[in-house]
Order: C-alpha cells, then sequence, then structure tokens
C-alpha cells in the first residue's frame, strides 16, 4: 500500500462522459450551473466537454472556462491536430486549463478501430502530446482501454506521453472489464514500469458494466494512482462510471485504514446529486448508496431501536454531513419575505432581487395549493426559475380536462405559439393521452413519446409531481421536466419542455409547419 496521507484528486467528468449517457441532452445554462455547483462542491477537475463534437459543446466548454474559478478546466481532444487546437481554443480563457488527449492502445481498438500498428500510435502520442503541451502548461494523455493493452506496449506509451510534455498519465477500464484485484496489480505494474512515471501523476477512469468501477478505483488508490475520474450519481456510457459521492464517501469514511483525503466539501454531495438529476433527469434509484432516498432510511424495528439509542449502531456516516437535512419543514403561506430568504440562503443559494422576487411569488402561489412547503419544494422552485426557457416558441396558456369511469378523457389545450393563442382539443384512453394528442394537433411536429417517468418531489397527498419525458425526433432525443401538483399539468409542462428544446435544436422543424 502506498504511503498513507496522501492527497487524492478528484477528477469530474459528469458534463463530458456523464452526459454521453443516452437520452441526456443538457443545455448551455444547465452545464454552467453543474459545473458552478461542481466548484462549490470541490472537484480539483472539470471535464467540462469535447469541444471538437459539436458547436453547442464547444460554446459550453468556452463558457465554463470563462466564467467558473477555482478547478481545472479540462477539454477532451482525440490524438490530432484539429482536436488539440478545439480544445485549446474553448478552455484557453480558464484560470487553470488542461487539455486531455487520448488515443487507444488495446490490440482489438488499434486494429479494429484506428487500423493502425503500434508505431504509428506511439508516434501519434508523441506528436499531439507535445503540441498540446505547447498550448497549455497543463496535459493529460489516457490510453483507452487501457486495462485490455499490453502492459509492456502501455508502459512505453506513457513514458512517451511524459517524455512529450504529459503531467497527468490515465488508465482507464475503458469497458468495464477489470475486477479490483487485477487492476490494482495493473495500476502498480504500470507505476513501476514506466521509468519517468516521477514526473506525472497517475489517474484512473474506471466503468461499471460489472458494477465494480469504484471497487477498482479504490484498489488503483491503494497501488499508487493520485488522481480519481468520476461522475455524479455515477452516470456516464453504458452503465456509468465511478460514482463520485460513492468514492469520495468511501475514502472519507475508511480513511484511518486507507489514510487518503480528498478537496470535496461533502455537504455539498446530496444538493449535487439532486441537481444532476432533475437536470439529465436520470432518477437516483431508491437504495442508492450515499445519495438515495433509502441511503439513511430504517424500516425493520431492530434497526430504528438501535438508531434511536446511537445511531452508529446502523449509520456508519451521518446524513448531515452529506448535505441531507434532519429538519425539513420550513415554510407556509404566510411566512413572509424575508424568511424566505434566509430559508433560500441557508440551502446554500444568494440570488440577486430580481429572481427572488420571482420565485417569492411562485412561492406564494405553490402556498396556495400545497400545506407545506419542504426544503426540496424550494430547490426545486429555484431550478424552475434558473433553468427555465429563455425563449418559449410553445407555452401552456389553459387546460380543460374531462375524465371518468368508462367515458373515453377528453383534453382541450390552450397554448402560445409565438404569442399567438391557439386551442385543440382530443380525445383518448387516458387524460395524459388526449393532452398529448391536443398538443400535437397544434405543434404538427413528427415527436414521438418514447418514456414518460412521475416522480414525487416531495410526500403527503399535496406533493409536487414532477414528470420527466423524452421524446424522439429524426433519431435524436429530447428530454422534458414539469412540476405541479396537479400530476396532468406536470405532464402537459414536460412535453411543451421538450417540444421547447426540438425546436431549439432545429428551428427548422418550426419554418416548415408554419
Amino acid at each position: 500500500m502506498v504511503q498513507n496521507g496522501k492527497r487524492i484528486y478528484i477528477f469530474d467528468t459528469t458534463l463530458r462522459d456523464g452526459e454521453q449517457s443516452p437520452g441526456v441532452s443538457l443545455n448551455s445554462d444547465e452545464k454552467l450551473a453543474i459545473a458552478q455547483q461542481l466548484a462549490r462542491l470541490g472537484v480539483d477537475v472539470i471535464e467540462a466537454g469535447f469541444p471538437i463534437a459539436s458547436p453547442g459543446d464547444f460554446s459550453s466548454v468556452s463558457r465554463i472556462a470563462k466564467e467558473v474559478k477555482g478547478p481545472i478546466i479540462a477539454g477532451l481532444a482525440r490524438t490530432g491536430e484539429a482536436d488539440i487546437k478545439s480544445a485549446y481554443e474553448a478552455v484557453k480563457h480558464a484560470e487553470r486549463p488542461r487539455i486531455h488527449t487520448f488515443v487507444a492502445t488495446s490490440k482489438i481498438h488499434m486494429t479494429k478501430k484506428l487500423c493502425k500498428t503500434e508505431e504509428e500510435v506511439k508516434e501519434m502520442v508523441a506528436k499531439y502530446v507535445k503540441m498540446a503541451k505547447s498550448l497549455v502548461d497543463d496535459v493529460e494523455f489516457s490510453a483507452e482501454d487501457a486495462f485490455r493493452s499490453e502492459i509492456p506496449f502501455l508502459c512505453e506509451v506513457f513514458t512517451l506521453a511524459i517524455d512529450a510534455g504529459a503531467n497527468v498519465i490515465n488508465i482507464p477500464d475503458t469497458v468495464g472489464y477489470a475486477t479490483p484485484w487485477e487492476f490494482g496489480e495493473f495500476v502498480k505494474a504500470i507505476r513501476e514500469g514506466v521509468p519517468n512515471i516521477d514526473k506525472a501523476v497517475i489517474s484512473v477512469h474506471c466503468h461499471n458494466d460489472l458494477g465494480l468501477a469504484v471497487a477498482n478505483s479504490l484498489a488503483a488508490v491503494r497501488n499508487g494512482a493520485q488522481q480519481v475520474e468520476v461522475a455524479v450519481n455515477g452516470i456516464g456510457e453504458r452503465a456509468g462510471n465511478a460514482s463520485l459521492e460513492e468514492v469520495v464517501m468511501a475514502l472519507y469514511t475508511r480513511r484511518n485504514y486507507l489514510g487518503f483525503s480528498t478537496s470535496i466539501n461533502t455537504r455539498e454531495l446530496y444538493r449535487t446529486s439532486t441537481m444532476v438529476s432533475r437536470l439529465t433527469g436520470m432518477r437516483v434509484q431508491h437504495n442508492k448508496a450515499i445519495v438515495g432516498k433509502n441511503a439513511f432510511a430504517h424500516e425493520a424495528g431492530i434497526h430504528q431501536d438501535g438508531v434511536i439509542k446511537e445511531r452508529t449502531t446502523y449509520e456508519i456516516m451521518n446524513p448531515e454531513m452529506v448535505g441531507i437535512s434532519s429538519n425539513k419543514l420550513v415554510l407556509g403561506k404566510h411566512s413572509g419575505r424575508h424568511a424566505f430568504k434566509l430559508q433560500l440562503e441557508k440551502l446554500g443559494f444568494n440570488l440577486n432581487e430580481e429572481i427572488l422576487e420571482k420565485i417569492f411569488n411562485e412561492f406564494k402561489a405553490l402556498a396556495d395549493r400545497k400545506s407545506e412547503i419542504l426544503d426540496e419544494d424550494l430547490i426545486t422552485l429555484v431550478d424552475n426559475e434558473m433553468f427555465a426557457d429563455s425563449e418559449q416558441v410553445y407555452e401552456l396558456n389553459h387546460m380543460r380536462v374531462t375524465l371518468g369511469t368508462n367515458i373515453t378523457a377528453t383534453s382541450t389545450i390552450g397554448m402560445l405559439v409565438q404569442g399567438k393563442p391557439v386551442e385543440e382539443a382530443a380525445c383518448a384512453d387516458g387524460p395524459i393521452e388526449a393532452s398529448y394528442a391536443a398538443i400535437n394537433k397544434i405543434v404538427k411536429l413528427p415527436a414521438r413519446l418514447e418514456s414518460y417517468n412521475i416522480n414525487a418531489v416531495t410526500h403527503g397527498k399535496d406533493a409536487q409531481g414532477e414528470v420527466v419525458v423524452r421524446v424522439a425526433i429524426d433519431g435524436k432525443t429530447f428530454m422534458g421536466r414539469g412540476l405541479s401538483v396537479d400530476i396532468i399539468e406536470s405532464s402537459v409542462r414536460a412535453y411543451i419542455n421538450a417540444l421547447n428544446k426540438i425546436v431549439r435544436a432545429q428551428p427548422e422543424l418550426l419554418q416548415e409547419r408554419q
């Protein structure tokens, strides 16, 4: 085991690998908000995106680089001139810019995907790491599919990368194939087989295809890794990445045994998790470690009795340590603006007066429909205002729904389409299906509902219901969110939210139907 007391750097890839999760598509405002929250959380590196992938990705990375202070801001790039230059242009305004460049090193990837020989790959590494280093001081090099690469060849590649200027070398288990004892030994072999390894930080990036990403990351740390690449809630390609909150709390909770520390403010973990969950539309499973709904719940009588007598009988972590408040009930309809502002500040929100006034008015409207306003309600109100569609093509104006036992549901939807009122009605087996059919008559888009999920934001009979839908059009999927104490209204707002994202991304669809 490596000497105790070492600092482990947390490299967050929620906005790059995490956003590659199927069905996830964040806009620039949402990405910036997540990046700012990651800075509050205390991550060391934010991988803001893959700049050359699209103009939107480039713009988001550039905006984060300019506006987010504290962490290193990294842009991903393949080992190629266009990618390297694009990454540099996107991150160059950051306080601490990093170019993260990569190439595959396993035989299957080199022969089947790259169609390159080992010598050609080594030439690419030497050439393009050197180019990246000429542009920024901080360069990370990743050997894609490293775990399925041959160790002698991998050691040669990493030696070349460090000689060319890489100060971080990353060992990914790209397809989540490793087991902890294998991966630990693998990292150790790299550490011992690269002669100039003392000039670079060893990083690992583990995928969760076998459910072992966190375990593999910890095994790597025990064998010399100094940086761990993670994503909030473990989101990412296929089964996802190592979960940030699980890695961090494992290192903290077992610090006396493992002997490592991070810079993370653990009290921001829950808030970060819920923000990423809401903005990506990827719900956190109830039994998810650290941040799941049941993570600190005790149903069995024996467990309840033990926790009441002494918390540590069944809890190895204090829920408040990860930001889960024990005092949930906060405000009601008679609460004033001052109490409202203080509670938002307690939750970590410092808003300007204009936004505060808008959210306060929304709070009062909600309080007339809901007897108890909880922390989760307030957080959702802030999110809805901060991430509201700035230029809505479609807006809900009014709705009327008729339904009952043994009758066909009828929905009449009134919308504003670019400010002009339009109304349509439709019938179907259920009220939501009828509402969506009426909306489709108005917008006339060839959109198809792919998935529909509902989640109670709080609890009780007057809980706000959040609906998340995924709508497909022309082979692309768009996520929409809606919130209300009326679940049919939530459903309508979610669908309209997705349609607004569609016409914002593909304005030609709107022009074709005018």
